[in-house]
């Protein structure tokens, strides 16, 4: 009787650990899974959705108290200046942030890449002529694009780590709640072999 009892009771502390890593794993990942839920679809059917890009394209001259600025590298990989940096971003909204630039004898070339947008910046050094581009290919690429990090910073980057830590933490503590539920639900590891074997044969099948 007591060895009974100490089973029931080792089974109700399982039972409530498993259930709270359960829904602490699921509300933090809540809204990442359908965020990356919804996205699956749209990059499924990214060719039947995709919208028209929209392209900006100014150009403007620097003042000449920015020319000076021009001369703080002659060849190479560098950030811009931060007086040239805040003039163009004040000027042309344009997302500069401590990105380095490509430094030539002529000119100086920064590529600004974004989730769901390309952008390019370049700068005559002996003119001052600086020409802007900026395509932005709408919300349902910028949403696809968050989906496969694309250029989304290191932020982003740790942000998907931890959903994924979740998702596996939710997925686990899930397959041993099924496992101690499963005789009262005889029906639970056919639906989880069924949910195994249906990707197996479709991968095996149909991609080659």
């Amino acid at each position: 009787m007591c060895s009974f009892e100490a089973a029931r009771q080792r089974r109700g502390f399982w039972l409530r650990t498993l259930h709270q890593w359960h829904w602490i794993s699921s509300a933090v990942c809540l809204v990442g899974m359908l965020l990356f839920a919804v996205t699956g679809i749209t990059l499924n059917h990214a060719a039947k959705i995709e919208g028209s890009p929209s392209v900006e394209n100014r150009q403007v001259e620097l003042p000449a108290a920015l020319l000076p600025q021009l001369d703080a590298h002659s060849e190479g990989d560098a950030p811009l200046p931060q007086p040239l940096a805040r003039w163009l971003r004040d000027e042309l909204d344009a997302p500069v942030g401590g990105r380095d630039a490509e430094w030539s004898e002529d000119e100086v070339y920064l590529s600004m890449p974004g989730p769901g947008r390309d952008a390019w910046l370049a700068i005559d050094k002996a003119a001052g002529a600086v020409e802007y581009e900026r395509t932005d290919r709408g919300w349902i690429s910028y949403l696809n694009d968050l989906h496969k990090g694309r250029n989304s910073g290191p932020a982003w980057g740790w942000f998907i780590d931890v959903f994924a830590i979740a998702c596996i933490v939710f997925t686990l503590t899930g397959l041993f709640l099924l496992q101690m539920h499963a005789r009262q639900r005889p029906t639970t590891w056919p639906w989880v072999g069924l949910g195994l074997v249906v990707p197996v044969l479709l991968a095996l099948l149909f991609i080659h």
